[in-house]
């Protein structure tokens, strides 16, 4: 069981991030502030759920959480800023956009940039320990896979049905075989071996 809060009586905003390790398209994160009575026993790690599980969860962090809101930052600023950063300013711009101000933020991973004047705790594997880090890391998956989707639509050579821009044997061929497109994040390894990648071919 995943637990309420880090310190009881304080406003607790989780913050997670979706699409870091990935060769393509956004890193998308996510902010959730859950009732202090908030209680579900499927909510877990998002990676640890099946997509149904992940998407109907969405719905019930949606209508149940005090605050919630998803920030994204794009493949031309991840080239500009660099990947850590950016998964950093995708929560900050999730945490802008919140309508209760929290007092507290529980961050997953080990390192964070200060958010203005609030105090954080940087919580190793945090979305398998504390609810509001669970619920904001099925927001970040769910969001990032919509967009996705829309994205496999346009360029449908790359498996990102399947991938969801993570780097696969087959997404790899397929870079290989025809290039990256504007959605590849062009400061990664794009081939895994050390070679440029071209651009793509239309």
């Amino acid at each position: 069981m995943l637990l309420p809060f880090l310190q009881e009586g304080r406003i607790e905003a989780g913050c997670d991030e979706a699409g870091r390790g990935c060769l393509a398209g956004a890193v998308y994160a996510a902010a959730v502030i859950l009732p202090p009575d908030f209680h579900n026993e499927q909510l877990n790690d998002s990676k640890q759920l099946t997509e149904r599980r992940r998407y109907a969860l969405r719905e019930v962090i949606e209508r149940e959480a005090l605050a919630w809101a998803v920030g994204v930052v794009t493949p031309e600023e991840i080239d500009r800023i660099n990947i850590l950063n950016a998964s950093f300013l995708a929560m900050h711009r999730a945490l802008d956009q919140l309508q209760i101000r929290p007092q507290h933020l529980l961050i997953d991973g080990n390192r964070f940039n200060p958010y203005r004047d609030l105090p954080h705790t940087t919580v190793v594997k945090g979305d398998g320990k504390y609810l509001s880090i669970a619920a904001a890391s099925i927001l970040a998956k769910t969001y990032r896979d919509d967009y996705m989707h829309r994205l496999a639509e346009e360029y449908p050579l790359y498996d990102w049905h399947q991938n969801k821009g993570y780097p696969t044997r087959k997404h790899r061929d397929a870079i290989a075989r025809y290039g990256a497109t504007p959605y590849h994040r062009q400061s990664f390894n794009l081939l895994g071996d050390g070679q440029l990648s071209l651009p793509f071919a239309e």
